[in-house]
């Protein structure tokens, strides 16, 4: 092998996304070398997903995001209230086009001491150059306007040719969507269902808009929404996929689209910016082929119904960013790489399946009618509707059998005093919190002990839990167990390290 100066990569990221960007700033929170790299000059501006869900948002508050977020989400909501809009975060949600998912309704009940996580209203691409900026502020390098021609991959890694240069690196990670250039050229299987609907997004300006209902409307031609915001429209028609995804959307495109699906001769004035999406269902059968990894679209499509796809690509960049820079610093072997695949191929398949519900769900054929209106009736019910918050939130993840907490993602405990939880996690490392002197400091590399007080400990039934970099347990005790049994089979199986240790001196909130 060719040697490299320690400026070289350690990690090439081919798609300066929000999974790229999540996934660069978690391996720079570890110390690994990631170089990004995109084929756009620009981040693209066109209307895309305009909000993160509670699991994907709770993660960049633990990255020290939460301030800027709050800050978007003030603006966001200032400017749909200066329209008639919503002045507050809105409670409810949809499946399929019906707004009855109701957090008062069915919402998981709450714990004293526990904050309930909350999505963050950001459009897609204020988020990417937020995440832009944070991991250029961690010495992450990014180059934009370069094409990944190709690379090279042995046992030892990767060589990426960019044309009239290479760049080599241990690891590739194609971030690079749905019609992903590396997953193409490493061979990934991609199986799944073919597209049976053309849909439009678009920013516009109409001369009558009052022809139109708000929200969100079913009709005998289709689907169309208009809002929140003036001008926002989306249509959905099930005349098959578009023929040609990459020409440009024009207004005599979006006109037409709008009239059969309104049923009225609105007329398009403007427009601002336009997309077109269909619903092609397919997901990699592995998502890694030696040093080759995939996430976010490149790895998963499907409908944007929803709007799990964003969320569902953080998670994977935030899974797989820990793992990876364990694997890059030499703490475990490159075995743990194949637990992110067996943990998130089948939250991508979930998915997959309920947005092809959605689909089958809004056409707009009588059967489908019927079978609609008994939908929505069975969504009164409070099971029924905690069922599908959680599914559609990522709330239903579970990596692991055991407490109730473990293979979860760790709720937000309000701690008595010292640093709040999120403050605690900081960086890409682990957390072993003891909130009854169960546990001793493992002194395990990249696991931050923490001798802390949670209000919500006692109703949670957890004395001690074990937490990964990505939010999810990895081992919980109940309260009032002898010890932590099981503490040095998670701390070997996920970091490489056994239990036992000695207790070092810490203070009630624990020393960083």
């Amino acid at each position: 092998m060719t040697e490299h100066d320690n400026t070289d990569p350690q990690v090439v990221i081919v798609g300066a996304g929000p999974v790229g960007l999540v996934l660069a700033g978690e391996l720079a929170l570890a110390g690994v070398r990631a170089l990004v790299l995109e084929r756009l000059t620009e981040i693209d501006e066109t209307i895309k997903a305009g909000a993160i869900g509670p699991i994907a948002a709770t993660s960049l508050v633990r990255r020290g995001l939460g301030g800027a977020l709050a800050e978007i989400r003030a603006a966001v909501l200032a400017k749909m209230s200066s329209h008639g809009g919503p002045a507050k975060m809105p409670t409810t949600t949809h499946f399929a086009g019906l707004w009855k998912l109701d957090a008062a309704l069915g919402g998981p009940p709450p714990v004293d001491g526990v904050a309930p996580m909350e999505a963050a209203i950001v459009p897609q691409a204020v988020l990417e150059k937020l995440l832009d900026e944070h991991v250029r502020g961690l010495g992450v390098e990014i180059r934009r306007g370069v094409e990944v021609q190709g690379f090279d991959a042995d046992d030892s890694g990767v060589t990426v040719r960019l044309g009239g240069s290479t760049v080599r690196a241990g690891y590739l990670v194609g971030c690079d969507g749905g019609r992903s250039g590396v997953r193409k050229a490493a061979g990934f299987d991609f199986p799944g269902t073919d597209p049976v609907i053309t849909g439009h997004q678009a920013m516009v300006t109409l001369d009558d808009p009052g022809k139109l209902q708000g929200g969100w409307n079913r009709t005998p031609t289709g689907l169309y929404v208009h809002g929140p915001f003036p001008g926002r429209i989306l249509t959905v028609e099930f005349d098959g996929p578009p023929a040609d995804r990459d020409a440009e959307v024009t207004r005599e495109e979006l006109q037409a689209s709008l009239r059969r699906v309104s049923g009225t001769d609105v007329t398009i004035t403007g427009v601002k910016s336009a997309t077109r999406f269909t619903d092609n269902a397919r997901q990699v059968t592995a998502y890694r082929r030696g040093r080759v990894l995939l996430a976010g679209d490149a790895a998963h499509v499907h409908s944007p119904f929803g709007g799990q796809g964003l969320n569902l690509g953080i998670g994977d960049a935030m899974n797989l960013g820990w793992k990876l820079a364990a694997v890059v610093n030499g703490t475990t072997g490159d075995e743990l790489l194949d637990t992110y695949g067996a943990e998130r191929h089948p939250v991508a398949a979930a998915v997959l399946a309920n947005t092809r519900a959605q689909v089958a769900l809004m056409r707009p054929d009588p059967h489908t009618g019927a079978l609609r209106d008994l939908f929505a009736e069975l969504m009164d019910q409070p099971q029924v509707n905690t069922r599908l918050l959680e599914m559609m939130a990522g709330l239903d993840i579970r990596y692991r059998d055991g407490h109730p907490l473990a293979g979860r993602h760790c709720p937000n405990l309000e701690l008595a005093d010292g640093p709040t939880l999120d403050e605690l996690f900081g960086t890409c490392r682990a957390l072993l919190l003891d909130f009854t002197g169960l546990t001793e400091d493992p002194g395990v590399p990249g696991v931050h002990y923490a001798a802390v007080e949670a209000r919500a400990a006692k109703a949670l039934d957890v004395a001690a839990m074990l937490v990964r970099p990505d939010g999810y347990v990895a081992w919980a005790a109940p309260w009032g167990a002898a010890g932590p049994e099981g503490l040095s089979e998670a701390l070997g199986e996920w970091f490489g390290g056994g239990g036992g240790g000695r207790r070092q001196g810490v203070d009630s909130a624990g020393s960083p």
